[in-house]
């Protein structure tokens, strides 16, 4: 039998709060700053609700140099998909300046939606479609390990608590997550074959690229970019994968994208095509 507590003090019926602190969230309710950058005749718009979007917009052009590059090339009404998508930098690039049709995941929650909030600011809800979900060879619930609860934070690790090293490593924070197959997502009709895959998970590329043979088979499939380490032999795994499906990559680009200085010292993109 329950018993019933004797709370005779009433409740109150709007809780009074400081009014400062109500000006600050309707200021933040309605006054992120957003930022606009022309190019190309067209705008790039990006939400900045902390330091590190901040940062992500200053670098846009000098971070990859090499990723602006390859999303330039891309066709206008090819299919993008965006794997590792972040905030949405990439994302929202390829579907302004190359008006592609663009499939984005993103698994950690904060970013994703930062991702969407970008999506929606830049009015592409018609050309881009996001899912807070990670990639990999296998579908299933599981963790997603985070170097940091940060907006535009990076070197999460989906499953396996392990750095961009793939080094065991403690996270911080753990949150939920779901895994998908590109080879299944296309067959279940989530999305099309991709004409161009950005791929960068901070460590678990080969998983991904493992979880998609049936895809690379496919002659609609006609470029990838990578992060790659090449210190890894599961990456340099996937330059020989690759390649049994006639993808090459060009060793000046290769060299040219590596870092040189840094933790992710010879780390960079590695463009493939066929």
């Amino acid at each position: 039998m329950l018993q019933m507590l004797d709370n005779t003090e009433p409740r109150p019926q709007t809780m009074q709060l400081d009014p400062r602190v109500i000006d600050a969230v309707k200021k933040y309710d309605t006054g992120m700053p957003v930022i606009a950058i022309p190019y190309r005749g067209k705008k790039l718009r990006y939400a900045l609700p902390g330091k590190t979007p901040l940062w992500r917009v200053q670098t846009l052009f000098t971070k990859e140099p090499s990723t602006i590059e390859w999303l330039e090339a891309i066709e206008p009404g090819s299919v993008l998909l965006d794997v590792g998508a972040n905030v949405g930098m990439y994302t929202i690039f390829a579907a302004v300046i190359s008006e592609a049709r663009v499939f984005a995941f993103e698994p950690e929650s904060q970013n994703y939606g930062l991702l969407c909030r970008n999506i929606v600011g830049n009015n592409l809800s018609d050309r881009v479609t996001a899912f807070c979900c990670a990639l990999s060879d296998e579908a299933k619930f599981s963790t997603i390990h985070l170097s940091d609860f940060t907006i535009g934070g990076s070197c999460h690790s989906f499953d396996e608590a392990r750095d961009f090293r793939l080094e065991e490593k403690k996270f911080p924070f753990i949150q939920g997550c779901f895994s998908a197959r590109i080879d299944q997502l296309i067959a279940d009709g989530v999305m099309p074959v991709p004409n161009h895959i950005k791929l960068d998970v901070d460590g678990f590329e080969h998983k991904v690229i493992n979880g998609a043979p049936e895809t690379l088979k496919k002659a609609d499939v006609r470029s990838l970019i990578i992060e790659i380490n090449p210190h890894l032999p599961e990456h340099r795994a996937i330059i020989d994968h690759l390649a049994t499906f006639g993808f090459a990559f060009d060793p000046a680009q290769v060299a040219k994208a590596a870092r040189t200085e840094g933790a992710f010292t010879g780390v960079g993109e590695y463009v493939f095509r066929r």
